[in-house]
Order: C-alpha cells, then structure tokens, then sequence
C-alpha cells in the first residue's frame, strides 16, 4: 500500500486474496496511512492510494456465459459464494464496481471510439485543475474530491432540487450507509468536473447512483 503512495494500487482476481488482507485495506483507504503496531511501537506508512480490482463472476469465470452450467452448484450459488469472501464493509469503501462483459469478434471489427486516451486524458487534467483551484482557493491541503471532508460537500458538491430528490429516493431504496452518501456525492462532483459542469445535476448523480447499484448487488451476494 505505501509503494502505491500517489499512485494506483491494482489488485488481480481479488477474492483469491485472504480475507485478513483486504480488510487490511480498509482503514487505510479512509486515512491515507497504513498503520503496523506491535507490542512496543507504532509506525505510520503513508499510503493514499487509489485500489483498482479486478475479478471474475465465480471461480471459473463462465457463470455469466449463456448455456453454461456450473458442475458444483446453480449458477447464481455459485457466483454468491465466490463473492462472499469480500465483505460488506470493504465493497462499501468501493466507489465504482462495473460489469465488463467479454469481448467478441465482433467488437473487434468494430471502429475505434470517436474519443481516444489522448482526448480523455485531456478531460482527466482539466477536472482535476478544477478540483486543485476549487480546494486551493479555500486554503485547503487536499486537491482532489476523493478527500474532500463531509462536511466541506454540502458546498462543493450541493445538487440541484432534481439530483437532490433522486438522492435521497436513492439513498432509501439502495439503503446507503453515511459513508457511501458521501461517497456518491463526491463522485457525482467528479462526474461534473468531467463535464466542465459548475454544478451537480441529476444527470451526474444518477451516473454515479448507477455504479452504487452495482456495489449494492455485490454487497447482496456477500
């Protein structure tokens, strides 16, 4: 996790690391520090990084492939116990979890997007500009929304009557915890910043509603 300092920290095929481990992540990724005590001292590692896993829907990896049938157990079973071994808590400190179908032929044949790396990488240094004026001007040591404190949201990130009234019918439906508000939010001003928008709209909150959904299922299943 230090060695990750500022940078990315990717994790493969996730629920093959021992669950004392990933729980290992979770106070780090709120701090930025991680933290060894012993019986005679304590030593504090910086370690704000951003996690990046990956894995698959089951332990073969073909729950998902039509007409496949798993031999141990239904598909759905099967897929709920290989995702169990990541707890609740961690899949909450989780702002994005997103389903990556296989790729076909056929989308290999398919013409390259309008919008390559250079052009998002563009969009990426202009947001986070954006982010680094909207905390330096108010004499702040953070420069991204990612650690931006609760209570500095209801002002950098307030959504208009809209996005406020899907929030909220959100935050019942999906039983946000306080944490994965926050987390919305924050998510929902990035998504902005993206767009060179000067507020969160609806829009924004409901992409960023949408990959919460998908932590929520996941969560179901652990």
């Amino acid at each position: 996790m230090s060695l990750a300092h500022h940078g990315v920290l990717f994790l493969d095929e996730l629920p093959e690391f021992q669950p004392q481990v990933l729980d290992g992540l979770r106070q780090p990724m709120e701090s930025g520090e991680a933290v060894i005590a012993r019986a005679n001292q304590r030593v504090s590692f910086p370690a704000r990084f951003q996690l990046v896993a990956a894995m698959n829907p089951c332990r073969c990896g073909k729950a998902t492939e039509p007409g496949f049938t798993c031999p141990r157990m239904p598909n759905p079973r099967c897929m709920a116990d290989y995702q169990a071994k990541i707890s609740g808590p961690l899949i909450d400190r989780m702002d994005m979890v997103i389903e990556v179908p296989a790729v076909s032929a056929a989308d290999l044949i398919l013409p390259a997007p309008a919008e390559g790396s250079a052009e998002i990488a563009a969009r990426v240094a202009a947001a986070r500009a954006r982010q680094a004026q909207r905390y330096g001007g108010r004499g702040l040591p953070i420069g991204l929304n990612a650690h931006a404190p609760p209570s500095l949201l209801d002002e950098v990130a307030a959504p208009d009557p809209a996005g406020l009234a899907l929030l909220r019918d959100a935050a019942e439906a999906l039983r946000l915890t306080a944490r994965a508000y926050h987390r919305v939010l924050k998510l929902a001003r990035t998504i902005a910043d993206l767009d060179a928008a000067p507020t969160v709209r609806r829009v924004h909150l409901a992409e960023a509603i949408s990959y919460r959904g998908s932590t929520d299922r996941v969560r179901a299943a652990a």
